[in-house]
């Protein structure tokens, strides 16, 4: 199906500016973000990642699942996830205004095409395999067409994107901080593991 790209980000971006400062505690909270885990949980990991990101679907799909078991399911870590768009950037929006716009799924959804990510690309049908994924979750054709359709929710993703990018100085996906600090280098669960307890001491 198609898509008024002219509503998306396709060109014409603003540089970033220099990459974002370690903070002593964690990031305030910012419009748009979803909450994974209980919002009093002493660690908060903010993770920024693009729908269309083939990084961000192997780390939601191999580490965030030993991560939510071990520390979010348990109460000691919240996950604050901030959406970012990277080529393909009308597939990256489309998926996250899909992942919306099923009521209380928003995490299900995107794991959903975090899962299927690559089978999608390699059909060449993006649009297709969304709609496919919102079927899935109980959206008609008409309905999918219409959420993809929706200028308020079109521009809501790009002011995140855009926010992101110019405000929080995120250049690139996956990119990861806990409670505040950013982590370079590995982001796997020992890596992250450590991170946590870091943090957890103050």
């Amino acid at each position: 199906m198609a898509i008024d790209r002219r509503a998306l980000i396709v060109s014409g971006l603003a540089a970033a500016a220099s990459p974002a400062i370690a903070r002593a505690k964690p990031l305030p909270p910012v419009p748009g973000e979803m909450l994974l885990g209980s919002p009093k949980a002493p660690v908060q990991l903010v993770v920024y990642a693009s729908a269309s990101c083939p990084h961000c679907a192997h780390w939601w799909t191999t580490v965030q699942p030993q991560i939510r078991k071990a520390f979010i399911d348990t109460g000691k870590v919240r996950l604050v996830f901030r959406e970012f768009l990277t080529p393909p950037q009308e597939f990256a929006a489309a998926a996250f205004i899909l992942a919306r716009r099923i009521p209380g799924k928003y995490f299900d959804v995107l794991t959903t095409i975090f899962q299927k990510q690559e089978a999608i690309y390699q059909s060449d049908q993006l649009f297709e395999g969304l709609e496919a994924i919102g079927k899935q979750y109980g959206l008609t054709e008409a309905q999918f067409k219409a959420a993809l359709s929706d200028p308020a929710a079109l521009k809501a993703v790009n002011d995140r994107f855009f926010k992101a990018m110019n405000e929080d100085n995120i250049e690139s996906t996956p990119t990861f901080f806990v409670n505040g600090a950013p982590i370079e280098g590995d982001t796997d669960f020992a890596s992250l593991s450590k991170a946590f307890a870091t943090a957890a001491k103050g």
